[in-house]
């Protein structure tokens, strides 16, 4: 039967943010120095006629989802922002009653239909990838989800069950789920607080020595600094993934760094993630880079706690890259790879051990990926896509909210520290860190939970 619960859409609105990023922050070897974001408000109402508006807020990263090598900046861009306008239509236009998982399972295709007729039209070398479009429309399915939870004024993460909606996880999966609902593979209270992955991009200063002119606007600008500043104990290294020397070189200095930083603060215990964005050519690259840094300093190979999407993220047209042998050494997770579940599967036949859930990818994807990592036992982790304000809020509910997620990445506060302003002020324990974590105790109101 009909859920009560059940959702229908009434109206949509949109808008483009831009802002400047503080430094250049390089993604897969492209600098890029600002970020648009693509805001949602949807307007709900219940089967029994309750009324709530949703949000939702997302930067388009078209560098990472829609890389330069298939289509130049501008173009990219300008293909996410047509993209954006049009899915806001078809939206609009959606007359399904529903769960905002159904929702989804009903627009994604609409989405890619959209995005593959602008292709078209737009006579844009390479189609848009899948990638692009669920990062382009994921403001639209946090709003969804944002607006059931506040029409039934409940925590959207309390919405999952069997109360709410009539497919269980196997209709979108496989067989294995049936039965099961996502309540089961989510918490109904959020974790009081997580660890913050700070990110030490490629160009990031580690010393006053690599800095020609200092910023001086009242922010960290070396590492040691921000340590210091914010309390922080998980630091995630981007590489560069074609120059094993100084990729090597640079775990090494980041290493040597922040012990001397850590040994001044008392704090005997930090971590790593290895960050290559699919640079490497193969994964013996990635195995001599473990090697060599095990055999050079044995306490940081100890920190690094995983790597991430070290090979091209197109699996199937890299078959070769088995990550069985890495993967023994330590967890090694998609990002750029993971767009649905077949690319899960085929992940995991092709050795990858973890998963790494974004927002961006959409709310709906996240929750059920997250189900599927959880019952094949693989290790987990959310990242982040440079969010700042509500994307970064949405984000932190979705590591908060996941069991197994032991650490959130989130750097607007290095990169675009503007876009967080006002909301430092409403969400202090989420925006200012301190004690290198964030407090995601306050993640509890109505819909995605800010």
């Amino acid at each position: 039967m009909p859920k009560q619960t059940d959702i229908r859409i009434l109206d949509v609105h949109y808008d483009f943010e831009e802002h400047q990023y503080r430094t250049p922050l390089k993604f897969g070897g492209v600098p890029t120095d600002h970020c648009v974001l693509f805001n949602v408000r949807m307007q709900v109402q219940t089967r029994d006629g309750k009324e709530a508006e949703g949000n939702g807020s997302m930067p388009l990263g078209n560098v990472w989802a829609f890389p330069p090598r298939h289509a130049p900046f501008d173009q990219s861009l300008a293909a996410m922002k047509k993209l954006a306008e049009l899915a806001v239509t078809a939206t609009r236009d959606c007359t399904l009653c529903a769960h905002p998982l159904e929702l989804s399972e009903v627009l994604e295709p609409e989405f890619l239909r959209i995005a593959d007729e602008l292709s078209q039209t737009m006579q844009l070398a390479s189609p848009m990838p899948k990638l692009c479009t669920v990062v382009t429309t994921s403001p639209i399915d946090a709003a969804i989800h944002d607006a059931f939870g506040k029409a039934n004024g409940i925590n959207s993460y309390n919405g999952l069950g069997e109360d709410f909606i009539q497919a269980d996880v196997s209709h979108f999966l496989n067989e294995q789920f049936t039965g099961k609902y996502l309540d089961q593979y989510t918490s109904r209270q959020p974790k009081p607080n997580m660890p913050l992955y700070h990110l030490i991009g490629a160009l990031d200063p580690l010393t006053d020595a690599d800095i020609a002119e200092r910023l001086n606007d009242g922010l960290p600008e070396t590492l040691p600094e921000w340590i210091a500043a914010d309390g922080l104990t998980h630091l995630k290294i981007k590489l560069n993934g074609d120059d094993l020397d100084w990729d090597v070189a640079r775990v090494l200095a980041i290493d040597k760094v922040t012990a001397e930083t850590q040994a001044k603060r008392g704090v005997e215990t930090w971590h790593y993630s290895a960050d290559f964005n699919e640079t490497c050519q193969d994964v013996e690259y990635l195995l001599e880079f473990l090697n060599q840094i095990q055999a050079a300093e044995s306490n940081a190979f100890q920190r690094l706690a995983y790597i991430e999407q070290p090979t091209d993220r197109d699996l199937k047209a890299h078959p070769e890259n088995k990550m069985h042998k890495a993967a023994e050494i330590k967890p090694v997770v998609i990002d750029e790879s993971l767009t649905d579940f077949e690319t899960f599967l085929l992940a995991r036949e092709q050795g990858y051990s973890g998963v790494a859930l974004k927002a961006c990818k959409g709310q709906s994807q996240a929750l059920l990926m997250g189900a599927a990592a959880a019952e094949y036992g693989m290790f987990l982790a959310v990242q982040d896509l440079t969010c700042p304000g509500a994307s970064f809020l949405h984000s932190a509910g979705l590591a908060a909210r996941i069991p197994g997620v032991t650490a959130i990445e989130g750097n607007s506060r290095q990169f675009c520290p503007s876009a967080n302003d006002g909301w430092r002020d409403e969400f202090p324990s989420i925006f200012n860190i301190t004690d290198g974590t964030v407090g995601t105790h306050i993640l509890t109101a109505p819909g995605l939970g800010y």
